[in-house]
């Protein structure tokens, strides 16, 4: 799939507010800091489509971007840390949960992963809350580019052991740098396959 055009639609605090037409949405999340808006802008081509921070927790509410007029592409709030108070927090994640378990719209869910680090809990927590109420998802292991490509094989082994703990069928799973361009190719023929 070759993306031409990505726009921004809109913001929306609740899924009574995400766009009320035909096309089907891509959802990415993961937890706060995982390089979410970076993969957003290199799968797109454009830079500053989804606002990149040094700062977790900047995704706030439910974006999505039209691609080529045929298709959402949507930036979900990052879980977990976020420099904010409990209650809003609280919000964060029933706007997650709302949008993921009741919006009819998405039709696909990506869940990034840091590659650099160890199976989270909370990825986890994530990923079995998924599985338990039948959500379609693959992962993608971000930053990528940060480790040799033996660390790399080692990360997505060590992930699958841990899932396999619990799962018999192992999610569709990509290897992402959004330095490189790395799995660019691959999750963007992955999703005109799901489409």
């Amino acid at each position: 799939m070759q993306i031409t055009k990505a726009v921004f639609k809109c913001s929306s605090e609740k899924i009574s507010q995400v766009p009320k037409d035909d096309l089907r949405d891509i959802a990415f999340i993961g937890r706060s800091n995982v390089g979410k808006s970076s993969l957003i802008n290199m799968l797109t081509s454009h830079k500053g489509l989804a606002k990149v921070s040094a700062t977790p927790g900047k995704t706030r509410l439910i974006n999505h971007f039209c691609i080529n007029e045929k298709w959402y592409l949507v930036d979900l709030p990052g879980y977990g840390y976020a420099r904010v108070s409990k209650s809003k927090r609280g919000e964060f994640s029933k706007i997650i949960l709302d949008y993921v378990l009741k919006c009819e719209k998405m039709h696909f869910l990506f869940v990034l992963v840091d590659s650099r680090l160890e199976p989270q809990a909370i990825d986890l927590k994530f990923i079995e809350m998924l599985g338990e109420n039948g959500i379609p998802f693959g992962i993608i292991f971000t930053k990528t580019d940060k480790l040799s490509a033996t660390q790399r094989r080692k990360s997505v082994e060590r992930y699958c052991a841990t899932l396999a703990e619990q799962w018999e069928e192992m999610p569709p799973m990509f290897c992402s740098s959004s330095e490189r361009g790395t799995g660019r190719d691959e999750i963007l023929d992955f999703i005109d396959k799901c489409l």
